[in-house]
């Protein structure tokens, strides 16, 4: 897994955030979550081959809650996320 962030834009903080509540959740599915740094505004979130996450395509930056959906919904789509899945 991949969080590309602009280096130009200070996103270096929420990316390390993000990455840190991902490995949280899922530490024993994902391995690692690299930081790569990026310019041009650029924020995007990639586990494999498969585009979790895009700034400009999705509107901001994803909510933890959604980015663990998001994660969870590509690697194991029947696992219950505790209260993050209630309303």
């Amino acid at each position: 897994m991949a969080i590309t962030y602009c280096t130009q834009c200070n996103w270096l903080l929420r990316a390390a955030w993000m990455a840190q509540e991902l490995l949280s959740t899922f530490r024993d599915d994902l391995g690692e979550v690299a930081l790569v740094p990026a310019s041009g505004g650029l924020f995007r979130i990639t586990l494999g081959d498969a585009l979790l996450w895009e700034r400009v395509r999705d509107g901001g930056f994803p909510d933890v809650k959604t980015l663990k959906q998001r994660v969870r919904d590509h690697l194991d789509p029947a696992r219950d996320l505790g209260h993050i899945d209630r309303s």
